[in-house]
């Protein structure tokens, strides 16, 4: 993953950039220090405690301290996939260690802390929510156009397109797994102390968000493929602005007003009305292959919308890219490279074409409802590691202290 590519300047020591943005990371939360070892000390085998005290520890170092670039980020993984099999056996009932240790987390581009909360479930949900981030992260490097041959003209490839895709259902899957397996886990009491990025709502947006931008993508596909028919570049148009549709409406009912649940809420508005731009333009070229002059009033109805759209969505662009944190868009790229020009182009011609129509069927002149189809992306399934082997008891070889005598010692040691 590319540090000048990223949604946030990770681990920015130097001079800080305004940075591109066609994939959206709303805010990247990072591990901040906890103690481990008092707490669980004497309940589990001590080389047990060492270890998740010290994956945690390089995770900690890791994300904050270097920049989060190529072999930091195949670092940063395989130590989260290794903390994770040792963390669910904190979430095991049968050892009673959910709510000791007091885990803290805190926003990498601020450094404030925003979270810290005893449980061990409130950790899981951490970690696969960071990870999420993180693939949303490398899925946006992938899709910054390079100019690899020293042209001067940057391209993203169709291999780096698909892999993005596949990043972005990843993510996705892992954001779905948040939501019904560890979220639906948690009192109320704790998800009030969540910080906004926890919201109910706002991790289903960015999951589905996720699944439209991977449909922007495949879009992009189709307009470049000559096999690809009007019904399929149509049907795609309208998945996306399904997916925004729906990414919407989880967020309109909450407090967005920090400044990344602002910007998060500028980029689907945005991306909302290229892909309804796109989905009228798509269908007013299936109307006009019909004979009667209604369907050729309809085309028109759909050029124009999708034209106005188009100038609105310019705007909303905009004001995503200067709500802060300042971003930049990249140099137009798939369906939209295409459709800046087609659009207002067809829309004009259309328009003068059938100017005559226009004025003798007024009665007709009503914007036709999209089709609705049923949605093609689905969330990757996300599944937990394997529980390190290291929680089997009956190797544990201790006689573990019953947990309110270790209370009590640990109680009289801060006493002291």
């Amino acid at each position: 993953m590319g540090c000048g590519a990223s949604m946030h300047p990770l681990g920015g020591r130097g001079k800080k950039s305004v940075p591109e943005v066609v994939v959206y990371v709303p805010s990247m939360r990072i591990p901040a220090h906890s103690d481990l070892q008092r707490p669980l000390r004497g309940l589990i085998p001590q080389d047990l405690v060492d270890r998740l005290a010290c994956l945690r520890n390089q995770i900690v170092l890791v994300a904050g301290d270097t920049g989060l670039c190529g072999s930091a980020v195949t670092e940063l993984r395989r130590a989260l996939e290794e903390y994770l099999s040792l963390l669910i056996g904190l979430t095991k009932k049968e050892h009673g260690l959910e709510g000791l240790v007091e885990f803290k987390w805190k926003n990498l581009e601020s450094g404030r802390q925003e979270n810290s909360v005893a449980n061990s479930w409130f950790e899981l949900l951490s970690v696969i929510h960071m990870i999420a981030m993180l693939t949303l992260s490398e899925a946006n490097t992938l899709m910054i156009p390079k100019d690899r041959s020293g042209s001067g003209i940057r391209v993203v490839s169709s291999d780096c397109k698909r892999d993005a895709v596949d990043l972005l259902l990843k993510a996705s899957g892992c954001l779905v797994f948040c939501v019904r397996e560890i979220l639906a886990r948690l009192p109320p009491d704790i998800k009030k102390t969540f910080s906004k990025d926890f919201q109910d709502g706002v991790l289903e947006a960015i999951s589905i968000q996720a699944l439209g931008q991977g449909t922007e993508i495949q879009l992009g596909f189709a307009v470049e493929s000559q096999k690809a028919s009007l019904s399929v570049k149509r049907r795609l148009a309208c998945e996306q602005l399904i997916y925004f549709s729906q990414a919407y409406h989880f967020l309109s009912g909450l407090d967005m007003s920090n400044g990344h649940g602002k910007k998060h809420l500028c980029f689907i508005k945005w991306k909302f009305l290229e892909a309804k731009a796109a989905a009228y333009y798509y269908h007013g070229l299936i109307l006009d292959k019909g004979t009667e002059p209604a369907c050729h009033v309809s085309a028109v109805c759909c050029f124009l919308a999708a034209g106005g759209l188009l100038s609105e969505s310019k705007k909303a662009c905009l004001t995503f890219c200067l709500t802060a944190p300042v971003t930049r868009s990249p140099p137009l790229w798939g369906a939209m490279k295409h459709l800046h020009q087609k659009i207002p182009e067809v829309a004009s011609r259309k328009s003068q074409m059938y100017g005559y129509l226009l004025e003798e069927e007024k009665a007709l002149q009503a914007l036709p409802d999209l089709p609705d189809f049923q949605l093609s992306l689905a969330p990757d399934d996300y599944v937990l590691p394997e529980i390190d082997p290291a929680w089997d008891r009956d190797k544990w070889g201790i006689h573990s202290q019953p947990l309110k005598e270790h209370l009590k010692d640990s109680e009289d040691e801060t006493g002291t």
